[in-house]
């Protein structure tokens, strides 16, 4: 068969629906300025899909930094991969501070969160070794433990006995190899909103002979007293070996970074592939970078706001009895029941009547006959949207109730 008539033939779970997703469920297209309050095909929504947890993308501060810093250096400089021409004492002023507000050593910044994961587990382990990992990690994860040549072995979420299960099973296999263990989870996790059980994990240490690597992408700017993320929620940070996060999600901006000992670091910062083949970040990445992290650091004000909304939003839900799963931060899940069409139907009743924009999960993400409608809070909402979305979200929740969504008449 030729490749490009196997392309059209399987176009893959996502592709088989663009012909009516695409640019109203998939890759819609939300303009004006990063707020709560957008545009999405000429009307104004209320928009709780961006991970602008603390209201950084449009800060003043922080925009003004970006200008600047963009006017005096353009993107291109630094030019070329780090470990050849492209290393700056910014770059190196930012790794020493994510260092310190992270608690860790030493830090590498990486130019992305998902290819910078992949890139992590890769450098990390060889064949000989054996990767242990949460059953509902993110696909960043699971991308890096499928190119791993070693063997592999997946815990139930959150599951302690269920790790181990495996961690007994991988030790077995790391004493014939002459291999080492390496456990993956996540800080928070992205769809569910509820914390990796980090505390058990770490104290299976004492009994397991395994390194632990965090995934913190929700957690760093919103979880813990200073904001340093989960493990500092947890009382767990130092139990944590390697520590990563993305700018993708509290900063507001691009990039990523993985903290661990001095020797882990350098060991990365010689063999992630991703890096040492990859042009630097630039120079109004890297400066907006330090911005932001000050404001993390010398603006608790703004977390709190989130968390006022988080609290607000989330409280709200409940006592009109929505099922928000076990969530225990910011990212809000609501657990409806309803198949694939009534999910169109109820996401464009959401859209088009009652100008709420929200992301919508569905099979396979989550179980047959169930919809999840994923919240994201900011500390840039109000409680008065928390007020009119939660009305919203009442009325949509009868109407399904009642079956409407499943109706000939309401689908034409």
């Amino acid at each position: 068969m030729d490749l490009f008539e196997k392309l059209l033939t399987n176009r893959g779970p996502l592709g088989s629906h663009s012909h009516y997703a695409h640019g109203y469920f998939t890759f819609p297209k939300l303009e004006g300025e990063i707020a709560p309050h957008m545009k999405f095909r000429g009307k104004e929504v209320l928009t709780w899909s961006l991970n602008n947890y603390l209201g950084l993308a449009n800060h003043p501060e922080v925009r003004k930094v970006d200008g600047e810093v963009a006017a005096e250096w353009g993107m291109a400089y630094p030019m070329g991969a780090r470990i050849m021409s492209g290393n700056s004492n910014m770059h190196e002023q930012l790794e020493t501070e994510l260092s310190d507000f992270v608690k860790k050593e030493d830090t590498l910044l990486l130019n992305f969160g998902y290819q910078g994961v992949v890139s992590i587990i890769d450098a990390l382990v060889d064949r000989h070794d054996v990767i242990v990992y949460d059953a509902e990690s993110h696909a960043c994860i699971i991308d890096g433990v499928r190119l791993h040549q070693g063997k592999r072995f997946v815990y139930s979420h959150n599951d302690m006995e269920s790790l181990e299960k495996q961690l007994e099973r991988a030790t077995r296999w790391a004493e014939n190899t002459g291999g080492a263990i390496l456990v993956i989870t996540e800080g928070v996790f992205g769809m569910s909103g509820n914390l990796g059980n980090l505390r058990d994990v770490v104290a299976l240490k004492e009994k397991f002979n395994f390194r632990l690597f965090v995934d913190d992408a929700h957690g760093f700017g919103t979880m813990g007293a200073t904001g340093a993320g989960t493990g500092e929620h947890l009382g767990c940070q130092d139990g944590i070996d390697i520590y990563f996060s993305t700018f993708a999600k509290s900063m507001a901006s691009i990039g990523a970074f993985v903290s661990s000992n001095e020797q882990v670091v350098e060991y990365l910062r010689y063999n992630m592939r991703s890096q040492i083949f990859a042009k630097s970040l630039p120079m109004p990445l890297t400066v907006g970078a330090l911005k932001r992290l000050e404001l993390l650091r010398t603006k608790p004000e703004l977390k709190d706001k989130l968390w006022e909304v988080v609290h607000a939003l989330q409280s709200g839900l409940r006592e009109k009895g929505f099922n928000i799963g076990t969530t225990e931060s910011p990212v809000t899940p609501v657990f409806l029941n309803g198949q694939i069409p009534d999910a169109t139907q109820l996401t464009l009743d959401l859209r088009e009547n009652y100008s709420i924009f929200c992301s919508i999960v569905v099979y396979p993400v989550v179980p047959k006959d169930v919809i999840m409608l994923r919240l994201i809070p900011t500390a840039a909402h109000t409680l008065e949207d928390v007020r009119v979305t939660i009305e919203a979200f009442e009325k949509i929740a009868q109407k399904l109730d009642k079956g409407l969504y499943s109706s000939p008449a309401v689908t034409a």
